[in-house]
């Protein structure tokens, strides 16, 4: 049986159009229906109240906002184990479960993902930011509900990092750089040091971002732009044994070969250039090898595990806590890298 219900959400319908508005929503009796309560606000997110994309993907029609966001149950079948009242990480994944990408246990790559907040086909997938979303049992991650929901709420961004550091193999040991230090860079910071790494640095051209660093772990961090630290680093081949690129910038991205040693690892996950004038020859005569990153996999629970344990600690990176009704503010907030890390809608 169909169910339907009018809620409050947040909706972008073109570059700077983002208003809180009345949406219908539906859901099917084998579906959970989930009582919102916090969302962050992502890059994706400031794109589209930007640019009206997320890089190849354009809105053609009007879409809720947000991928990153907790509630509580209001109701679920009886079948899924999962009860009304029951506090809930939503993984906005919807992988098509069929294709040989998905079967491999590759979801993070299927060509057929639903992913909430995405406007990459159309219809587009509406996202988290309303004051209900129905979503299926699958995607609902129960934690300890004396956990703060702020806390719990960075479960997808840390799980793209958690995923990043997967892609590295085991860091037990090994000497870490990771440059930028945006909310990404400092999960990433986080996650390498959980994972074993012995050291981790990290560069970004903003100190508030480099304090942010040092405060989620990192030993040492430096502008990029003062060379009296980085010269160092790339002395006998390079100094660290993995470098995470998670800032985006054409002249990071290329740095990183010099950075990581011979024989060494880089991870991309930083999205922000289309083209880089990449150093092939340094990349071929070091044995450095590079290995892309994107989103997650089975590392959503992996996340909502190290968050309700305490294992990651990321309340340093929320910047504010900001009511749904003021969205725009929100976001034009959380668009400001000077001011802010990490921004919550609150419902």
């Amino acid at each position: 049986m169909m169910q339907q219900k009018t809620v409050k959400a947040v909706v972008v319908s073109g570059a700077h159009q983002v208003h809180c508005e009345n949406r219908a929503i539906e859901w099917h009796d084998d579906q959970v229906l989930v009582r919102v309560e916090r969302g962050g606000i992502c890059g994706s997110d400031i794109h589209y109240y930007q640019h009206g994309r997320a890089g190849m993907s354009v809105l053609k029609a009007p879409m809720v906002l947000g991928h990153e966001f907790v509630g509580i149950i209001d109701q679920a079948p009886a079948e899924s184990g999962l009860r009304p009242g029951q506090r809930v990480a939503i993984n906005p994944s919807q992988p098509c479960q069929q294709c040989a990408l998905c079967l491999e246990g590759k979801q993070n790559l299927c060509r057929s993902m639903r992913f909430m907040g995405s406007a990459q086909f159309f219809p587009h997938v509406n996202g988290g930011f309303a004051e209900y979303v129905a979503v299926n049992p699958v995607q609902c991650v129960p934690y300890d509900a004396s956990v703060a929901a702020k806390v719990i709420a960075f479960a997808e961004p840390l799980a793209v990092c958690i995923h990043a550091v997967r892609q590295a193999g085991d860091l037990t040991g090994k000497r870490v750089l990771v440059t930028g230090a945006g909310p990404i860079g400092c999960l990433v910071i986080a996650a390498a040091l959980a994972s074993g790494a012995t050291e981790v640095m990290a560069t970004d051209i903003s100190e508030r971002c480099r304090e942010l660093a040092h405060q989620m772990g990192a030993s040492l961090t430096a502008d990029p732009r003062v060379t009296d630290i980085t010269a160092g680093w790339t002395e006998n081949g390079g100094a660290f044994d993995v470098c995470f690129e998670a800032s985006g910038a054409a002249s990071a991205v290329a740095s990183a070969v010099s950075f990581t040693r011979p024989g060494g690892i880089i991870v991309q996950l930083g999205m922000g250039t289309p083209e880089v004038n990449y150093p092939v020859g340094p990349l071929l005569v070091k044995e450095v090898q590079l290995r892309g990153s994107f989103r997650f996999t089975s590392e959503f629970t992996t996340a909502v595990r190290w968050l309700e344990s305490g294992k990651i600690k990321p309340l340093p990176l929320l910047t504010a806590e900001i009511a749904m009704t003021e969205a725009v503010s929100a976001l034009d907030l959380a668009a400001d890298k000077e001011r802010a890390a990490k921004v919550q809608l609150v419902f």
